[in-house]
This record gives structure tokens, sequence and C-alpha cells, in this order.
């Protein structure tokens, strides 16, 4: 099994360490140590993690990932670059490729197209194709916050939709499954896709709120 998810995440690490720990990234005011203390928690401290779902535990995951990110960087890296723990079922290489290829491709991302001077990667036909199966599997949660309805059209790999007009008509995304994918998880800025429909249509979901949160 080709294991895209290791891949990205290797590379990541190689991305941190050479950048140091106080570049900026896409992730909303974070720098590469923040990211990393990120990434870190995510994997290997459930107890600080569920801050992101309980409001009344936020302020603890707040201050943990932050004395995490002023510690030692090369350390810190390091164990992003080591994975998940043994007891996480993240470990096995076919939970970390289900779960973590779009984090971490994303990630990824983050801190490279947060660099001046960026340009896309050119990506291998079979992860573009995993990233492809990735998105429709996580579509609908990425785009329920828009008003419009919502075509997207992977290059090489076909067509979706992703989810049905409410306040507004339907909008076609075009591009690569990998930009597709940034723009899902709210890396508007920096993804380069194409945009079919009305322009009012067009306005509104560039306005939505995207990804996750």
């Amino acid at each position: 099994m080709t294991r895209h998810a290791q891949s990205e995440r290797l590379q990541l690490c190689d991305e941190l360490d050479r950048l140091g720990p106080d570049e900026p990234t896409m992730c909303g005011g974070w720098a590469t140590r923040d990211l990393a203390a990120h990434l870190v928690i995510r994997e290997g401290r459930p107890d600080l993690a569920v801050g992101t779902l309980v409001p009344f535990l936020a302020g603890r995951l707040e201050r943990e990932q932050r004395r995490m990110a002023h510690g030692d960087y090369p350390a810190l890296v390091e164990r992003v670059r080591k994975g998940a723990p043994v007891w996480n079922p993240m470990a096995h290489p076919k939970v970390d490729e289900l779960t973590n290829l779009i984090e971490y491709f994303v990630h990824h991302e983050d801190v490279r197209r947060a660099q001046s001077g960026w340009e896309p990667r050119e990506l291998p036909a079979a992860l573009q194709g995993k990233l492809w199966s990735a998105l429709k599997r996580s579509s609908r949660l990425m785009f329920r916050k828009s008003a419009t309805g919502i075509v997207l059209i992977g290059e090489g790999q076909g067509r979706y939709a992703a989810k049905l007009p409410d306040e507004h008509g339907t909008v076609v995304l075009r591009g690569t499954p990998a930009e597709l994918v940034l723009y899902a998880y709210g890396r508007k800025s920096v993804a380069r896709v194409e945009f079919e429909g009305d322009a009012d249509d067009i306005a509104a979901l560039q306005k939505a709120e995207l990804g996750i949160s």
C-alpha cells in the first residue's frame, strides 16, 4: 500500500525543519511552531484535543498548545515525524491513510503557500485520485455553510454534486483534486480553482465559511 499520508507528513516535517519555528502558515495566525504543536496534540494528547469540541476545555487546550509550541522546536517536529503513538489507531498504516491524508496534505500546503514565491506541486496521479476520493467523502461537511449548490469537477477524475442549492443557485468549482481540497478546507485565498455560475452565487460562495469550523 502506498502511504501518501506518511509521505505528506515527512515532507511537511522537512519543511518545518527547514523554515524554523517562527514562519507564517495559512492557519489563522499560527506560526510553524504552533502548527507542529497542534499536530502533536491531535495524535498524542486526546485529553487536550477534546478541547476542540468541548468549549469549557478550550482554554486548557490553548494554554498547553502554546506551552508546547514554545518548547524545544526540533524535538517537537521530530514527534510529528514519528507519527501517532502505538496506542492510537492512527498508528496503523491503513487508518493513518484514511484519517490523515487530507490533514497532512492541507497542513503541508499551509506551510508552503504561506511563503513567498510558492507554486503548486506536480502531484502523482495516484495521490490526486486519493485526494478526490477523500474530498467526496468530506465535501458535504466542508460546504455545509454555503448557501449555494456545489458541483465539483476534478481534473482527470470526473464530476461530483457536493451540495444542493439553498438560497442561491449552483456554482461549479473546477480544478485539480488538490486545489479543490484546499478550497473546501477554507484555504480560498491560495486555492487555484475556477468558478462557473451566476456572479451573485459565486460571491455568496466566496463569503461562506468553509471547512470544519
